[in-house]
C-alpha cells in the first residue's frame, strides 16, 4: 500500500488513518515545488492532481473521506467504523460527510474572514461548531466510547486550525482535540518514516 505524501498537505490526515490502522505502508513523497503532483503518471492515481491518494494492489483512491473510509472497510477488525447494518452507521455515515462538505468550508472562511451566504451551499463556522458539539454528546468520541475515521475527519479540521492559529470558541471542542492528540497514532506534520510498525 502506497500513500503519496507531503506532510504540508492533507495527506497528513490519509497518514493519520493508515497509522490508526496499525499496518504497514510506504510513503511516496511529492514534491509540490517541483510540481510532481501535476505530472501524468500522478494524473492516473487522481485526476485532480491533489494529494492524497491511495494506491492498494489495482485499487487507486483519492480524496481523503475516501481514503479513511476504504481503509475502515479494508480492515474491520480495527473497528474505524460501525459495520453496514449497525445502528450509528448513518450517523458515522453523515460526518464522514459533514467534515468535507460543511465543516472544512466553514472553517476555511472563518480563517480568510469571509462571510458565508446560503448560496455556497455551507454553514457558518459557529454553527458548524455547535453541530459537532452535539454530536459529540458526552464523548469520548463522536460516536461515544468507539474512536472512528470520522473522528479522523471531524478532528483533522480542528488540528488544522489550531496549527494555523485558530481557534475552535468551544470548551467542548479544545478538549475533544486534547483527546485526539493525546492518541499514540495522533496526526502529525513534519517529516515521517515509511511504514508504520
Amino acid at each position: 500500500m502506497q500513500l503519496y505524501y507531503n506532510p504540508h498537505s492533507r495527506a497528513v490526515t490519509a497518514k493519520w488513518m493508515l497509522d490508526e490502522c496499525g499496518i504497514d505502508y510506504e510513503l511516496v513523497n511529492v514534491d509540490f515545488s517541483k510540481r510532481e503532483h501535476k505530472q501524468p503518471a500522478f494524473l492516473q492515481i487522481n485526476p485532480a492532481g491533489k494529494l492524497p491518494a491511495l494506491v492498494d494492489g489495482h485499487t487507486r483512491l483519492f480524496e481523503c473521506a475516501a481514503i479513511c473510509m476504504y481503509l475502515a472497510e479494508r480492515f474491520p477488525q480495527k473497528r474505524l467504523a460501525p459495520p453496514v447494518g449497525a445502528d450509528d452507521r448513518g450517523r458515522y455515515l453523515s460526518l464522514m460527510v459533514y467534515s468535507t462538505s460543511q465543516l472544512e468550508p466553514a472553517m476555511s472562511d472563518a480563517f480568510m474572514k469571509i462571510t458565508p451566504t446560503a448560496a455556497r451551499g455551507w454553514t457558518g463556522f459557529r454553527e458548524a461548531v455547535h453541530v459537532v458539539e452535539r454530536e459529540l454528546g458526552y464523548g469520548p468520541w463522536l460516536l461515544g466510547a468507539q474512536f472512528t475515521a470520522a473522528d479522523i475527519m471531524i478532528g483533522s479540521v480542528f488540528i488544522w486550525q489550531k496549527l494555523f492559529g485558530g481557534h475552535s470558541g468551544s470548551a467542548k471542542i479544545d478538549s475533544y482535540i486534547k483527546r485526539l492528540l493525546a492518541r499514540p497514532a495522533a496526526m502529525k506534520l513534519g517529516t515521517a518514516s515509511s511504514k508504520t510498525s
